[in-house]
């Protein structure tokens, strides 16, 4: 088989979905791989490093041709950049990236009447033999690092203590407010430039996993049963709930230099865990990370991809921190790309089966039809009379 990866097309997004190190297990699986021109210019991985891998160096409309497409961004994760390549998808092609499934149904329905197969990476669950195909965790670790990064520059003040002859200086205080992947990350990031750390989460059994980082673990006299999926996620709880952790915030907040809001409830709006009248109570400099803010923000005020002050508070709102690091995110997001295309491969692939949980979760549209019972629902379609099954065109 043909396989192909694209050049990205959303702005901003400087990932590619496989670097140089990857194309070799590709061969070896028995795949040809085609790259499109300048794929990974953006990322550090220009074509002729492609070529003395075994790939070839192809134009996009010979890219779009190939039997299986990789893309880091893809149907709604594409955005506005998504019906440039939509209406050249031909029937029969394995389409696999972030597709935003349960934000964007519309566009994998799109995807579905074009006959196309495809696969969702952020649908890959959260079982011990699929971790290094989970693209969400490896993006989000990176992520969380490069706020605090970012945090640190914005900042008025060192994070770390320092002892010098002209005095001793304190080390700023900093709050992640989510403990998943990327708030764990911010972490440890943290303290490692030597802040003093603290965290908050709604899930009481991430406690001993910040304490391991060193951390302080925030507690707050609430009622938590029912806050974790079963995949391991934060579950939404209703507004009383927050409104009542908001003012148990606050204290917290208010004595922080930064905090870093991680809280992000997967298809759903983020949570509002910072409103407006907590910022003002912070001190003059402080600075808040909004990692949440392309799904509403966990801090009032936060707009994508912007630099807010309210008051003295300096608000960062990222929404696509690892492409700003796009070397390595591009490295991780190959690793489990590949990882992911070999296990469908030993599956059957071209064969779509629905008794492997990686390959049944992951699958959102097939033959025509959004197949993914979750997907349907929220793009307003009745339940398939028959299960998925079976062999692909």
């Amino acid at each position: 088989m043909n396989v192909a990866v694209l050049k990205e097309l959303f702005p901003g997004e400087r990932r590619v979905a496989i670097v140089p190190a990857s194309v070799p297990p590709l061969v070896k699986a028995g795949f040809h791989v085609e790259i499109e021109a300048g794929a990974g210019d953006e990322a550090g991985y220009p074509d002729d490093d492609y070529r003395a891998a075994g790939a070839s160096i192809v134009s996009r409309d010979t890219a779009l041709e190939a039997d299986v497409i990789l893309t880091v961004r893809t149907c709604g994760a594409a955005g506005g950049c998504w019906p440039v390549d939509r209406d050249r998808l031909r029937p029969g092609v394995v389409l696999i990236g972030l597709c935003d499934p349960l934000s964007s149904p519309d566009a994998c329905r799109e995807a579905a009447d074009r006959g196309v197969t495809l696969f969702s990476l952020e649908l890959v669950p959260r079982i011990t033999r699929a971790q290094s195909m989970d693209v969400l965790s490896s993006q989000a670790n990176i992520a969380g690092y490069e706020a605090v990064i970012r945090a640190a520059a914005a900042l008025p003040r060192i994070l770390p203590m320092m002892t010098t002859a002209a005095g001793t200086l304190t080390p700023a205080k900093v709050l992640v407010l989510g403990a998943g992947v990327a708030g764990l990350q911010a972490i440890a990031t943290a303290k490692r430039l030597g802040a003093q750390v603290s965290a908050y989460d709604v899930r009481p059994a991430v406690k001993e996993q910040v304490q391991s980082l060193g951390a302080k673990f925030v507690e707050l006299p609430l009622e938590t049963s029912g806050s974790e999926t079963a995949g391991g996620y934060a579950k939404a709880m209703g507004e009383e709930f927050y409104a009542r952790q908001r003012e148990l915030l606050g204290k917290v907040v208010a004595d922080s230099d930064v905090v870093i809001c991680t809280a992000l409830v997967p298809g759903q709006k983020a949570p509002v865990l910072v409103p407006a009248e907590m910022v003002a109570r912070m001190r003059p400099g402080s600075v808040i990370v909004d990692m949440a803010t392309e799904r509403g923000g966990n801090c009032e005020g936060s707009r994508p991809d912007e630099t807010v002050r309210l008051g003295g508070v300096t608000i960062l709102g990222p929404t696509n921190l690892p492409a700003e690091v796009p070397f390595h995110t591009s490295q991780l997001y190959a690793k489990n790309m590949v990882t992911f295309l070999v296990h469908l491969m030993a599956h059957g692939l071209p064969t779509v089966v629905a008794d492997d949980e990686i390959c049944r979760d992951t699958l959102v549209a097939h033959g025509g039809h959004i197949v993914h019972p979750k997907i349907r629902a929220m793009a307003g379609l009745p339940p398939l009379e028959t299960p998925p099954a079976t062999p692909s065109t």
